[in-house]
């Protein structure tokens, strides 16, 4: 990949002037921050901003210094980046529950990959000088913080695992099997919002083609598709599906 590529486009100035103080019931879908202690809680809810990210919008973008710890309120977002060669080429969903950024501020880096808004969504963020003194400060803290980093090394690893998938309908169940991941994305519970032609954007296959997927996978009794989007049924089982 090259990373000699220049950031391009507005700087994300619009998003941070846009943005407000998070609601009582907004702070209260953040899973971290109950568990603090109240002065850590009061230091981390006097940063916290949320806002309103429109669908194409990005959150995060290639080679911008990152200066805020994110995360996901409502809504879809998606994780990608181009290849040398221009193509694009998603590495993962973000949907809701999720927080990212933390080994980009940690390691004090820009950005290598774009965070992209596939539907009208709420992010939430914190400043990287708040981040760092909960770091300091917070035991609580610092366990979901490196809990978060391990099971995101994992997502990545089963990444490369779907990238040699060559049949449409494993890669479907191993994408959508990640979305539900539990600890990454506790807000999803067993039922996640998202459009056929959405799970298309983060798989690389057509929206006629996830439909294919989604009633074979429905067909296995893995998963059951409801209006406006997709529930596990049986998640390992998804996590393992492969067409015989």
């Amino acid at each position: 990949m090259n990373d000699e590529r220049q950031a391009v486009g507005p700087p994300p100035t619009a998003l941070i002037t846009r943005s407000r103080s998070a609601t009582e019931a907004e702070r209260a879908s953040i899973p971290w921050l109950a568990a603090l202690r109240p002065e850590e809680r009061r230091r981390a809810e006097a940063d916290l901003r949320v806002v309103r990210a429109e669908p194409g919008e990005l959150i995060c973008r290639f080679g911008r210094p990152a200066v805020y710890w994110l995360g996901l309120v409502e809504g879809l977002l998606k994780m990608s980046n181009d290849s040398a060669q221009g193509q694009a080429l998603t590495f993962t969903g973000v949907p809701p529950g999720a927080w990212f950024g933390e080994g980009t501020l940690l390691k004090r880096e820009s950005y290598r990959y774009n965070i992209e808004a596939l539907r009208s969504s709420l992010v939430a963020g914190i400043g990287i000088q708040t981040f760092e003194w909960l770091l300091d400060h917070s035991i609580v803290f610092n366990r979901f913080v490196m809990l978060q980093i391990n099971e995101r090394l994992g997502q990545f690893i089963a990444a490369r695992e779907i990238d040699r998938l060559t049949h449409p309908d494993e890669r479907v169940a191993r994408n959508l099997a990640a979305l539900f991941h539990p600890v990454l994305y506790p807000g999803v519970g067993t039922l996640l919002r998202i459009t056929q032609q959405e799970l298309g954007y983060l798989v690389g296959l057509s929206r006629q083609r996830v439909n294919e997927a989604l009633r074979a996978l429905q067909s296995a009794g893995v998963i059951r598709i409801e209006y406006g989007g997709v529930r596990v049924l049986e998640l390992n089982a998804l996590r393992a599906y492969s067409v015989q």
